[in-house]
C-alpha cells in the first residue's frame, strides 16, 4: 500500500503500477490478467531506445509508484525452460560497451554509464513466490542471439543469467530516470541459441504470462514503496 495524505488524515491506496511491453500481443495478454484499475499495461516498441521512450514519455503524464518491463524472451537452457518465468533480480545491458582485441568491455569499464539496475529484492521474492518464476539475471540485448557461439559467449560473460530480451534495460533507465523502482518479469518462448523457428512456443509464453500476472497482479497491488 501507499501512503497519502488527504486533508490531514494519514490514508493508504493501492500503488499505480506501469506495465511496459513490446508489442500488443504482449501488453494484450498482460491486460487480460488484470481486473482493477490501478495496473496500466502500454506497448513501447521493439528495443532498448523505444522502450526507454515511450516509458519515458508515460512517466512524465502520469505518476506511477513502480515499472514492470514485461513479455516474452529467449531463455537459457536449462535453467528457463520454454513456458516457464522468470523474474529478474538484475536487469542488465548485454551489449552496451566496446569489442577489443581482448573481448567485449562493458561500458562501466570505459569509465561511464551503468549497465545493471536491480529491482527490489522483497518485490523480487514475493513475486516468485507467488508465481512460481525462477530469480536471476536478464539480459537486454540489441541483437537477439542466434547463435550457439553467442550464446555461450553470452553465459560466460553473465553466468547467472536466465533469459534475453530487447526491452528491460531501457525500461529501467526510463523508470530509474523518474525515480520509480523496476521489475522485469518474463515468459520463455524458445531457448537461447540457434534460430528454430519451429521450436518456438510463443503461443504457450503468452498464456504463461497471462497466468503469472493472475498470480503476481494481487502481490503488485498491495506492494508498499516505503517497506523497502
Amino acid at each position: 500500500m501507499v501512503l497519502q495524505v488527504q486533508e490531514g488524515l494519514l490514508t493508504t491506496s493501492s500503488p499505480r503500477v506501469l506495465v511496459a511491453t513490446a508489442v500488443p500481443a504482449e501488453r494484450d495478454a498482460v491486460a487480460r490478467a488484470l481486473t482493477g484499475d490501478r495496473i496500466s499495461v502500454i506497448a513501447v516498441g521493439v528495443g532498448p531506445a523505444a522502450a526507454a521512450a515511450a516509458t519515458a514519455t508515460a512517466l512524465a503524464r502520469t505518476p506511477y509508484d513502480l515499472v514492470v518491463s514485461a513479455g516474452i524472451a529467449g531463455g537459457f537452457q536449462p535453467e528457463a525452460p520454454v513456458g516457464s518465468l522468470v523474474v529478474a533480480d538484475e536487469i542488465t545491458v548485454a551489449d552496451l560497451g566496446a569489442e577489443t582485441s581482448d573481448g567485449f568491455l562493458p561500458v562501466t569499464e570505459l569509465g561511464f554509464g551503468t549497465v545493471t539496475h536491480r529491482p527490489p529484492a522483497a518485490l523480487v521474492r514475493a513475486l516468485a513466490t507467488a508465481t512460481g518464476a525462477r530469480p536471476g539475471t536478464v539480459l537486454t540485448v540489441s541483437t537477439v542471439t542466434g547463435t550457439a557461439a553467442r550464446a555461450a559467449e553470452l553465459r560466460a560473460r553473465h553466468p547467472r543469467a536466465l533469459a534475453e530480451a530487447m526491452e528491460g534495460f531501457g525500461v529501467a533507465e526510463a523508470a530509474v530516470a523518474h525515480g520509480v523502482p523496476v521489475l522485469e518479469l518474463r515468459a520463455v518462448s524458445n531457448p537461447v541459441g540457434p534460430r528454430d523457428r519451429a521450436a518456438w512456443r510463443i503461443g504457450d509464453a503468452l498464456a504463461a504470462l497471462t497466468e503469472g500476472f493472475g498470480k503476481c497482479a494481487p502481490v503488485l497491488e498491495s506492494w508498499n514503496p516505503y517497506d523497502q
